[in-house]
């Protein structure tokens, strides 16, 4: 250590530099794509009993009977290899027969009301190994179809008991109409669905996306869901403090050297590194990673770049990575046009995760 930093009270910088998202360029084997398809690791450890209802919201409670008595109700045989069963399995079989009604079970509601906690804790409470039951996204989906093929993705998700699609999509007709003829296929093999909604929500009143249209969307299967409407504000904006405000450049860069597994990247030139990886990659990104520092962050300037963003923020946010920044606060990142416009849902669901792994990486920080 130099005498000059020595005088200065800096802690000496180790000889390892940090790591960089722009230095990689991730490639993922599609057999890796279907193993990882299970709760991300921030839903590792929730159950129902660990979601805490709002009391001002008795649809919480309600959400939690109905998905708890719908696990329960799928320890039964799986339908493949009998004679054709009704929907998941259950009507014409040797096995007894369950109640009538819907099978199927779609939350609908805001984002930040703990609807993934929710289907994670389905995923959790249903009594199959964990090989025969699949957890991902709608992108996540669309991704193993692409890897693998329609008909080897039928074949891989067939022998399933279950199925957790989390934020199903609506904003894309043609992986829309894709994942529906996808899903037909999984149900008359007797795989059970739950999916959660995120869709373009302004054209439904008062910008709410309707259960409705989701299944007018999932073509002849609407009349096995039953929608569950959740209420409720963002849980992570209730009783918190707000989110820090950014730090400096040489205070990001000096904890980004403090931190093993920490990366430390210039905001600008990771979005343009973004573009040149594929969205299925985001995950595979992030891998081994403690801790996201950036730089000079700096509001998006349009739509595409925007949505890669918001994929990279689902990926970090699943994984519990603190974000520690310098330049704008996140909720600058997009304009009000993007705020205003058809993927508002997505863009305020990305500030809100944003901002709460700005609250995990204050202690990155050392006073």
């Amino acid at each position: 250590m130099s005498s000059s930093t020595a005088a200065s009270g800096i802690d000496p910088i180790p000889e390892a530099a940090p790591l960089s998202l722009c230095a990689r360029e991730p490639h993922v084997p599609a057999d890796r794509l279907v193993a990882e398809m299970v709760p991300p690791p921030r839903f590792d450890s929730v159950r129902f009993d660990t979601y805490i209802p709002d009391p001002n919201q008795p649809s919480q409670t309600e959400a939690v009977r109905v998905l708890a008595d719908f696990a329960a109700g799928l320890g039964g045989a799986h339908a493949v290899g009998g004679a054709r069963r009704g929907l998941f399995g259950f009507g014409r079989s040797r096995a007894p027969r369950t109640p009538a009604g819907p099978r199927g079970v779609y939350l609908d509601g805001g984002y930040g009301v703990g609807k993934t906690h929710l289907l994670a804790s389905l995923w959790h409470a249903t009594p199959a190994e964990p090989s025969l039951k699949a957890f991902g996204t709608f992108v996540e989906l669309t991704n193993l179809v692409g890897a693998l093929g329609f008909q080897k993705t039928v074949q891989t998700l067939s022998g399933h008991r279950l199925l957790c699609i989390d934020e199903f999509e609506l904003d894309d007709p043609g992986d829309t109409v894709l994942v529906s003829t996808l899903l037909g296929k999984l149900v008359d093999a007797g795989v059970a669905l739950a999916a959660t909604s995120n869709t373009l929500p302004g054209k439904l009143g008062e910008g709410r996306f309707a259960a409705a249209d989701f299944l007018r969307e999932i073509q002849g299967l609407s009349a096995h869901f039953r929608p569950l409407r959740i209420d409720g504000e963002d849980y992570r904006h209730r009783g918190l403090p707000e989110a820090p405000a950014p730090f400096t450049d040489e205070q990001v860069t000096k904890a980004a050297y403090a931190t093993g597994g920490a990366s430390l990247d210039d905001f600008p030139h990771l979005l343009d590194h973004l573009a040149r990886v594929h969205p299925s990659r985001y995950g595979a990104l992030t891998d081994d990673l403690r801790a996201v520092c950036l730089t000079d962050v700096q509001p998006v300037k349009d739509q595409s770049t925007a949505l890669r963003l918001v994929v990279l923020a689902d990926r970090l946010y699943d994984r519990e990575v603190p974000v520690l920044a310098s330049g704008m606060p996140f909720d600058t990142l997009f304009s009000e046009e993007m705020l205003n416009g058809g993927y508002r849902k997505k863009y305020f669901r990305a500030i809100s995760r944003l901002t709460a792994l700005a609250r995990d990486a204050k202690g990155l920080v050392k006073a």
